[in-house]
């Protein structure tokens, strides 16, 4: 199994930077997911790994071997990386059946007949197609051939796995089935893996660590219980979570953070925070509450209700959050929010964590 080291990685296309000093160490055997939103650079890094884009500067070593470096303008081709990948798109061989498309690469790496059909049978088995094996890509479903583009991806057992959103196309039953497969095929194949995607369920399903992305830099990077229990930074506080943490800005008074009119958190001397955080579990809707709160929809979810609204700017003009309730509000209905004595955390102006002390 092989390590995955980026030290300093940035892209520039012309006068944009779309990636910027990107740092990461992948464990070996690691699932590492690129999350963030749409133009994050997260694809942009995907594609710097794979080889597809040559770097503008900083180093990407696959195991003890420099595979692009681009201060010195060196790139590995893509095809001697010995890496695999899935795209987005199925790209399967239309004029091929289902067991040719998956040993074509083992032909092209030079393996024997009996290997190659041991080796194809092992993966469509493993995969659950087996019985497909016969048909060409036109007589089976989308959720089935992109379990054939993994099977092709997987047979030659690369050491390391690249995945550019391969879940986008599926409906929302194919997608859950599908990605509980690329979690099984993953353990079983030990191969380190990268996996791009703006969703954050799959995420949070799949990897072992995450990168959460903005504007071309890694804001965070840990294991998905410390994204979700302890957010370096505003961004990834208001990213993570289903729902997110509850997010409340405003400027100190009096020894107090003031937000629409109201002051809710005390505040370290000296310490000019602009922001608190709040589980949004521990936010409860309570009519005597001190802060007005206009519900814009309530929504069923596992015993509870995700209540989304606006706080204190009346015509859905103040901070919009989501609270997790016991019990259902009406939309266009108003009520208060009780906030608890403390907030989990506060983040400056510049969106970093403030640190206790500090």
């Amino acid at each position: 199994m092989t390590t995955i080291s980026v030290q300093g990685l940035g892209k520039r296309f012309g006068s944009s930077t779309a990636v910027r000093d990107v740092t990461l160490e992948v464990p070996s055997g690691a699932f590492v997911v690129l999350l963030g939103p749409s133009g994050c650079g997260k694809t942009t890094v995907l594609r710097m790994l794979a080889g597809l884009e040559e770097p503008s500067s900083g180093v990407v070593r696959f195991g003890d071997r420099v595979v692009a470096d681009g201060d010195r303008g060196h790139s590995v081709p893509a095809e001697k990386r010995g890496l695999g990948m899935v795209f987005q798109s199925y790209a399967l061989w239309p004029h091929m059946t289902v067991r040719q498309n998956v040993d074509w690469p083992l032909a092209v790496a030079g393996w024997s007949r009996s290997q190659r059909s041991a080796r194809v049978s092992e993966v469509l088995q493993s995969l659950e197609i087996d019985h497909l094996a016969d048909r060409p890509p036109a007589q089976i479903s989308g959720g089935q051939q992109q379990r054939v583009a993994i099977a092709r991806t997987i047979a030659p057992r690369p050491e390391v796995v690249l995945f550019d959103e391969p879940l986008s196309n599926l409906d929302a039953r194919l997608r859950v089935e599908t990605r509980a497969e690329l979690g099984r095929v993953h353990r079983a194949s030990g191969a380190t893996s990268v996996y791009v995607t703006h969703d954050q369920i799959e995420a949070l399903a799949l990897a072992t660590h995450i990168a959460v992305m903005k504007e071309g830099s890694v804001e965070q990077f840990g294991t998905p219980t410390e994204l979700l229990e302890r957010p370096e930074t505003a961004f990834v506080a208001s990213f993570m979570g289903n729902p997110p943490a509850v997010l409340l800005s405003g400027h100190v008074a009096r020894g107090a953070l003031v937000h629409a009119g109201v002051p809710i958190a005390r505040v370290p001397a000296g310490v000019p925070a602009l922001h608190a955080m709040y589980r949004p579990e521990e936010v409860a809707l309570d009519g005597e509450g001190a802060l007005p709160f206009d519900v814009v929809e309530s929504t069923p979810s596992a015993g509870a209700h995700l209540v989304t609204g606006h706080i204190g700017g009346g015509a859905g003009t103040g901070a919009r959050v989501t609270v997790v309730s016991r019990t259902q509000a009406e939309p266009g209905s108003a009520t208060r929010l009780r906030l608890p004595d403390e907030p989990v955390a506060f983040f400056g102006a510049d969106g970093e964590r403030l640190r206790a002390g500090s």
